[in-house]
């Protein structure tokens, strides 16, 4: 790609091992933030003598609220702290929220401030993890890499879901200690992104940094002096910085894939899930279902993550979306023919249609809306808005994940089981519309490439 005449970030040779070592290491973070999301399946029907059907609602929910109050937090550590200390930090909260859930007791306000904390950690890690990861990375390998995020988030959710068979509610809040406590020691031996570094005017440490992540043979001085021609170090950042186009333009584009991300129902479908497997004949083994589910979930990210820089983001989006749409679609059939075979009194079996929809979404949802959206989140900012914009764009995801959650009960009595499905559906097809519109591609450029793209200057970063 050109830009004003000049090739730019071309060709950095070396060895991608150290570069996968630290993106597994910055993984382990997503990896706990599943941990938390998943908790509450095993967790809460073992805490029944505990707590009572609103207490356990709130239980649930507090990781929203917390994660709400970690995206800003976190926002500010990235860009004060850098990218690698707030990752470091953020275990802190982990650790003990989990110790608070282990040492609770019978004390309610003791599950609930452990809850709180993880899910505040959570929100540090959708964050810090994306940013880190993109800008470590190269950008033939940033796609692959840059899906670990939600790879690590799926394999920690089945983790939970699988010790849960076997384990109790406190012996799972111990496990949670793990993988945090494990993120904050191997990151301390892992670099500082040489971007963050550079913007901080510490050129000798960026190009040890990239030495460390590309290997001894790459030729790190030549890349760094391409990220440093797209930096400037003495900008500062205001909230009407925001107004410029190279800032909205992508604000408002990540803003929009989070949204269709949550209104395209993951939630209440995983909500769904234990009950359409009882439905088609599991009924002594609901918690194998959310195992299997789970298993389906690393899988389908697993598939996405080794096409992400072949197919490119815009096709994943489009073929996962149609392929939701459709689930959806079936979904809502289904539950409209039960209504109507209740009525005639009819008893015809559709379990196999509720089954068939619901593992076509969840593995349409893991090929593209599950893992993209925080993909290209961590790609579209300026260097030096990353941090503030990112804790934006997350904030509006769990801010929207919140109210799908909390309002779906509410939704279900105004349209109906199928009315719901339907409208998920067509959230779906219009998630099309504005990728096709709107997404550029970013596969294969350079994260300096896509910034001049949004700054005009770039003609053929779209595409797909």
């Amino acid at each position: 790609m050109e830009a004003h005449g000049k090739l730019v970030n071309s060709k950095y040779s070396g060895s991608a091992t150290n570069l996968v070592v630290a993106t597994v290491c910055a993984c382990l973070g997503p990896l706990s933030f599943g941990y938390v999301i998943g908790y509450t399946s095993p967790a809460l029907p073992q805490l029944s003598n505990v707590l009572d059907k609103d207490q356990a609602s709130w239980f649930a929910s507090l990781a929203a609220i917390g994660g709400l109050t970690g995206t800003p937090l976190a926002g500010w550590g990235v860009e004060k702290l850098g990218r690698r200390r707030t990752l470091i930090m953020l275990s802190v909260p982990f650790i003990m929220g989990w110790l608070l859930i282990y040492f609770s007791a019978n004390g309610v306000l003791y599950l609930y401030c452990g809850r709180l904390l993880t899910g505040l950690a959570s929100g540090m890690v959708t964050v810090c993890s994306p940013i880190y990861i993109a800008e470590t990375s190269t950008k033939e390998l940033r796609g692959m890499l840059g899906s670990g995020v939600q790879l690590g988030i799926t394999i920690g959710i089945l983790s939970v879901y699988s010790l849960g068979l076997v384990c109790g509610w406190k012996v799972l809040a111990a496990l949670g200690i793990v993988f945090p406590l494990l993120s904050a020691v191997l990151m301390i031996f892992m670099p500082e992104t040489p971007r963050w570094l550079l913007m901080k005017k510490k050129k000798s440490e960026a190009v040890a940094s990239l030495r460390f992540l590309r290997g001894p043979h790459a030729d790190v001085e030549e890349e760094c002096r391409d990220i440093e021609e797209g930096l400037n170090p003495e900008d500062e950042l205001g909230w009407a910085e925001f107004k410029r186009p190279e800032l909205l333009q992508p604000l408002k584009i990540c803003v929009g894939l989070m949204l269709f991300q949550q209104f395209s129902g993951i939630n209440v479908v995983m909500f769904y899930t234990v009950s359409i497997f009882q439905s088609a004949g599991f009924k002594q083994n609901g918690e194998l279902a959310t195992v299997i589910i789970g298993a389906v979930q690393v899988v389908g990210t697993l598939i996405a993550s080794g096409m992400m820089d072949k197919a490119g983001r815009r096709l994943l989006l489009l073929l996962a979306g149609t392929g939701m749409m459709f689930a959806c679609i079936t979904f809502g059939l289904y539950y409209h023919l039960v209504k109507v075979n209740t009525t005639s009194g009819t008893t015809t079996d559709l379990s196999w249609l509720a089954l068939i929809s619901l593992v076509v979404y969840i593995i349409a949802f893991s090929l593209g809306w599950g893992p993209v959206p925080m993909l290209v989140m961590s790609e579209l900012f300026p260097v030096r808005a990353r941090g503030p914009a990112s804790a934006i764009v997350t904030f509006v995801n769990w801010s929207s994940a919140f109210i799908v959650t909390k309002e779906f009960l509410l939704l279900q009595d105004l349209l109906g089981q199928a009315g719901v499905f339907w409208l998920f559906g067509f959230c779906c097809l219009s998630s099309n519309l504005f990728v096709w519109k709107y997404l550029p591609e970013t596969k294969g450029k350079s994260l300096e490439d896509i910034e001049l793209y949004f700054l005009g200057r770039s003609l053929h970063v779209r595409g797909v």
